[in-house]
């Protein structure tokens, strides 16, 4: 074997790359930890404030402009409604049915009566009780008799456009429509929707 020959036969050796050059020596940025502070005492008590008060203001709206209290004064509805029943009334209603107890003002003071006829009907008060479009109106809540009273409103009558007629339960000492007449629907305060009796506060 010639030394020519050697030389041919001895193995190639590759030379590696040098990566050390191409490695990225630049400083990488480090993932920040957000540290979250708990709230002050001072925050969270203000919002608890925050959220009573408007609460407190919304229950002022709803029982200044729609529902209201009144506790009943005398004993001109009795037995369904007696003297210091408190009452839960809706002011924003404007029609009615028959039987409805209103709430309306008399002279300044506020009272509470039942409605028994309507825009349209013929009311009259007779030795048979309260006929109402010719027919004796049978009240089985009603112990006392029906009278007219000593006052200027002439029998019968018709109740007119936008009126109801009331009168009180206990109908010997109630002042109501036999005395001041049909009243408007728009003069009332509300209709009770509630009774809430004194012997059960």
């Amino acid at each position: 074997m010639t030394q020519e020959d050697v030389t041919q036969e001895a193995p190639t050796q590759e030379t590696a790359p040098d990566n050390t050059a191409m490695e990225d020596t630049t400083p990488q940025p480090q993932p920040q930890v957000m540290v979250r502070r708990p709230p002050s005492v001072l925050k969270e008590l203000a919002t608890l404030f925050l959220k009573i008060a408007v609460i407190v203001l919304l229950t002022l709206l709803t029982f200044t402009f729609v529902y209201g209290f009144h506790r009943v004064s005398g004993p001109h509805m009795s037995p369904m409604v007696n003297d210091g029943d408190l009452l839960l009334f809706f002011r924003l209603s404007r029609s009615h049915n028959i039987d409805d107890l209103v709430l309306l003002s008399y002279s300044g003071e506020r009272q509470v009566r039942r409605i028994v006829a309507q825009a349209g009907d013929t009311v009259n008060i007779t030795h048979q009780g309260l006929i109402v479009n010719g027919a004796a109106i049978h009240e089985p809540m009603i112990f006392q008799d029906t009278w007219r009273l000593e006052t200027a409103i002439q029998f019968p009558l018709t109740v007119g456009p936008g009126q109801i007629f009331v009168l009180g339960d206990a109908r010997e000492t109630a002042i109501d429509s036999r005395a001041y007449g049909p009243i408007n629907i728009s003069d009332t305060l509300g209709t009770v929707i509630t009774v809430i009796r004194r012997r059960g506060m």
